[in-house]
């Protein structure tokens, strides 16, 4: 004990503690400007669509994927000309009762009487590949519909730019996507989200996880 006293007394080491301290402390900002910066380009750029199932069973996760399909089919006609995230979204909150509209029809006509609830905000999402590109978790803005109870397996792809296909595990992104997400966000950022070996860009998304895993970035208002 009277040696750890008089160690932390002697002022070269006090010195070497706060300097360390403050270095720990202003890496900490730096990383966690750089996430919150990374993670309003994305919502900036990425609308997303989140189809939540009734339940888990089978049939029910099958019915998620029909609603998913039909909804899909209707957005793709309406945006296959849009050019920008606020479009998309603009054309999703004027057509949303049509949405709800074919999301019931596709429960009905399958033969259940869930209800469905459609709603245009701002999520959060797990991370989540489709293809060679790789959005870290995060809030982004999204189309949800919920079906039923909503307490079975989600699915998730990004209306804009159009990453809506069906088979993600084994689909590659289009050139025209990937195009429409180089126009709408940094090219730093970009490079984060692509399928790549760079050991930097890794440790960096792994950053932005870290943040909004812990709940320290949040939705935006």
């Amino acid at each position: 004990m009277k040696f750890l006293i008089k160690t932390f007394k002697n002022q070269k080491i006090q010195m070497v503690i706060i300097l360390s301290f403050l270095l720990f402390l202003y890496t900490s900002i730096c990383a966690f400007s750089y996430a919150q910066s990374v993670s309003t380009d994305l919502q900036n750029s990425v609308f997303r669509l989140h189809v939540i199932a009734n339940s888990d069973s089978k049939e029910d996760q099958n019915l998620k994927y029909k609603v998913r399909d039909n909804l899909i089919s209707y957005m793709n006609t309406l945006c296959k000309d849009s050019n920008s995230k606020q479009e998309v979204i603009e054309i999703a909150q004027n057509n949303k009762e049509e949405l709800q509209n074919i999301a019931q029809a596709t429960v009905l006509d399958n033969g259940y009487d869930y209800q469905v609830n459609v709603k245009i905000g701002n999520f959060e999402f797990p991370t989540k590949n489709y293809g060679d590109i790789s959005l870290p978790a995060g809030y982004y803005d999204a189309l949800r519909v919920e079906i039923g109870n909503a307490s079975g397996q989600n699915w998730w792809c990004v209306m804009f730019p159009p990453l809506c296909f069906i088979d993600v595990t084994s689909g590659v992104v289009p050139d025209e996507s990937k195009e429409q997400l180089k126009e709408n966000m940094s090219e730093e950022d970009y490079a984060l989200i692509s399928d790549t070996d760079d050991g930097e860009m890794k440790f960096k998304f792994k950053i932005l996880e870290f943040f909004t895993n812990a709940g320290i970035i949040t939705a935006k208002n």
